[in-house]
């Protein structure tokens, strides 16, 4: 079995996948936020 040498793996991919994943929950937090507004304003 190879040895494990800690930060030799290659994790652009991840990288990308987890900012793309970040990107997506604040932009839905913030329509939802929005929408939530909206309601209270209509609702009122």
């Amino acid at each position: 079995m190879a040895e494990h040498k800690h930060g030799e793996m290659d994790i652009t991919e991840q990288e990308k996948t987890f900012e793309g994943f970040v990107t997506f929950t604040v932009r839905t937090v913030i329509v939802i936020a929005v929408g939530v507004v909206l309601l209270a304003f209509v609702g009122a």
